[in-house]
């Protein structure tokens, strides 16, 4: 009786001491988070350590703020005492890995987390260029899924191209393609998934509904991602640009065509590449497509093999292929790149209608697309001098110019600044005042005839 006594009174006890623990983790939590919002840090830090002592998996706030109080005690802090702080920063991604690698949501997030660690290592000097990429490998290879930051992904590859680019290095210019490859795909994959919910909200906005809020917030915040993925994705080719010539790239490619021959995902890639380059003109690109179109006819295959008919002046032939490489794509965000993709190439060869066509095909798909709306502006900017009777009506043209440029601005933040400055440029060639007013044009509608085929409102005085 005694020993069953002594066991309750034990498990009493032992309740209790837990229960008090708990409460007083959560009010540690309480105390250091109000202290820590507020970027008192000093006042958080000892509540926030004996938190992260007692009940380390108690909430995410831990490691959220943790790590904003130890970059500030980093940067503020003398130099013998600042190795203490950087090695408590990069212990707490390791806990925040091991305590809450998956959101409230439930989605994995360690890809994220390790993103953050090796960001953190660059920003404080914690480790040479073999470690930090190690670490952003990781998060790539293991949940790529919220390995989504664009800087964080832009210097994962920028590491990768300084360890190429060290003496004696181990890492091949076909690696740096592979990865270039990889990252460049992630950066499109992330914007294709900003440039989709973006366009969800603009035809809501074209259907003459107002947006939410939320609605209205959401739009910003994936402009602002559109936005930073676009400038780290150009500053992303601006480092391979240099590596990724025609004299670096047909030589690589030609070497390797054998042993990948049988490989769809290689030779789509290095048909890519060679595309983008101009190196289309090189027989290995011939052979790339045919290879490619064999082993797996796809949107891609059809629209190499349109520009190839194209380059030989088979028009007829080229435009079959492109149309069957729109029929072929399911995804619209990729129908809409093909398709603007096809009238560049009509601009590029003065088919300025086919390449307007085109251009709003692709914008039928992607209404985000300002780019294709920037491109129908400078065809009307480029036919100035070629339609309209009187220099008036050549000149007008330019409100049709700008016109375009402006809605670019509008759906695309990522091209807005290109895009009013062309609007500006544009307005500045239109009509003045003056001469509407010695014309007396104001408020006419002028038709433009040639291949625009537009009418254009002046602008009333």
């Amino acid at each position: 009786m005694n020993k069953i006594f002594f066991y309750i009174l034990t498990l009493f006890f032992t309740i209790n001491i837990f229960s008090q623990s708990k409460e007083d983790c959560f009010s540690n939590l309480s105390i250091f988070a109000e202290y820590a919002k507020v970027k008192n840090y000093n006042a958080a830090y000892e509540p926030w350590l004996k938190l992260k002592a007692d009940c380390p998996d108690l909430n995410a706030a831990i490691y959220v703020y943790g790590e904003r109080i130890l970059k500030d005690f980093i940067k503020n802090s003398e130099l013998n005492e600042r190795a203490k702080f950087e090695n408590d920063l990069l212990d707490l991604y390791d806990e925040w890995l091991q305590y809450f690698p998956k959101s409230k949501s439930g989605r994995q997030e360690s890809g994220k987390i390790l993103a953050i660690k090796a960001q953190a290592m660059i920003d404080f000097k914690l480790g040479d260029n073999n470690e930090i990429y190690k670490v952003y490998d990781l998060a790539f290879k293991t949940n790529p899924e919220s390995f989504t930051s664009p800087k964080g992904l832009y210097n994962y590859f920028k590491i990768y191209f300084n360890l190429y680019k060290e003496e004696n290095s181990s890492i091949t210019l076909e690696s740096v393609f592979e990865k270039y490859e990889e990252l460049t795909e992630k950066f499109e994959f992330e914007m294709g998934v900003y440039s989709s919910k973006l366009d969800n909200l603009l035809k809501k906005e074209e259907g003459s509904s107002l947006l939410t809020g939320r609605e209205s917030r959401n739009k910003r915040v994936y402009e602002v991602n559109m936005v930073a993925c676009s400038t780290y994705l150009n500053n992303l080719n601006a480092i391979i640009a240099k590596e990724a010539t025609c004299e670096n790239l047909i030589p690589l490619y030609r070497k390797n065509f054998d042993k990948f021959k049988n490989d769809p995902v290689w030779i789509n890639r290095a048909a890519s590449r060679m595309d983008s380059k101009d190196c289309s003109d090189d027989p290995l690109f011939v052979e790339l497509v045919e290879a490619l179109h064999q082993l797996n006819p796809s949107a891609n295959s059809a629209y190499y093999l349109g520009l190839l008919n194209d380059k030989k002046g088979n028009s007829s032939e080229a435009i079959k292929y492109y149309t069957e490489s729109i029929d072929l794509e399911t995804d619209n965000l990729k129908k809409a790149k093909t398709l603007y993709k096809i009238a560049l190439k009509f601009k590029k060869s003065g088919q300025y209608s086919k390449s307007r066509s085109y251009a709003n095909k692709a914008l039928n798909f992607q209404p985000s697309l300002g780019s294709a709306y920037l491109l129908i502006s400078n065809l009307y900017a480029a036919s100035a001098n070629n339609c309209g009777n009187t220099q008036f009506e050549k000149r007008a043209i330019y409100w049709l110019a700008a016109k375009d440029a402006r809605k670019a601005a509008s759906v695309d933040a990522s091209i807005r600044k290109t895009a009013i400055k062309t609007a500006v440029s544009y307005e500045g060639r239109a009509p003045s005042k003056t001469d509407i007013f010695t014309e007396g044009k104001s408020g006419e509608i002028i038709s433009i005839k040639c291949w625009i085929g537009k009418n254009v409102t002046v602008p009333s005085l």
